[in-house]
């Protein structure tokens, strides 16, 4: 027990890698890594986009089983930022827009700053793409008129599960976008990343991890796990 509470305590201080938990635990790299494989298969520890060792979501759901979505949004647009190095945003539909619930910002590089509260289009965009996929059918009539998207790109979105768009809503951006879901299933958001085309046009297979892992710790955080 002493050991798995130093393996807590020093993920509590900072993400580490297995010789860094090793050396701040004080125990031998074979045993810090079984019991980190063992709690991370209780999701108490998780690992980053880099293959860290981190705190695992269980924790904070235990801590508050109850949190809105804007603070967990807050939390999990912050982590995929830094899992990712890009901008990280959350966005909900309203009405004939999305509105931008959870925004983070990388502190150094090239931004694609949008505030939180920003209302921005649903005709153009990957988190566009995500919401109006999953809405029902008579509404996405409406949104694919003068879209920037086609019915059978909403289609590809629907089967391999994330969308991307290059210059789509600005020149020069690029983004990717997963669907949030709630307990029951329903798509209720969507959460991005994005930045300068180059090299966002192609999202790594890292950072397609990492958004895809975002989608899933925002719907465990917002409904509980499923």
């Amino acid at each position: 027990m002493d050991k798995v509470v130093g393996i807590l305590h020093a993920l509590s201080q900072a993400p580490a890698s297995l010789p860094e938990l090793s050396q701040a635990t004080g125990l031998p790299r074979p045993t810090a890594h079984r019991l980190a494989v063992a709690l991370e298969h209780h999701g108490l520890v998780a690992r980053s986009a880099s293959g860290q060792f981190t705190l695992g979501e269980q924790i904070r759901q235990w801590a508050n089983p109850h949190v809105s979505w804007e603070a967990a949004a807050a939390i999990v647009a912050r982590e995929l930022r830094d899992a990712t190095g890009v901008s990280a945003q959350i966005y909900r539909r309203a009405g004939d827009q999305r509105l931008c619930i959870a925004a983070a910002e990388p502190v150094r590089g090239l931004r694609d700053t949008v505030p939180v509260g920003a209302l921005l289009t649903m005709k153009a965009g990957s988190a566009a793409q995500v919401l109006a996929a999953w809405c029902p059918e008579p509404e996405r009539a409406g949104l694919l008129a003068g879209a920037a998207y086609t019915a059978q790109m909403l289609a590809t979105v629907r089967k391999r599960g994330w969308a991307q768009s290059v210059a789509q809503r600005e020149p020069g951006v690029a983004s990717a976008a997963a669907p949030v879901r709630a307990a029951q299933g329903e798509v209720i958001g969507a959460i991005s990343i994005s930045g300068p085309v180059d090299p966002l046009a192609r999202p790594t297979k890292a950072q397609l991890s990492a958004l895809l892992s975002a989608a899933q710790q925002l719907e465990s955080a917002i409904s509980g796990p499923r």
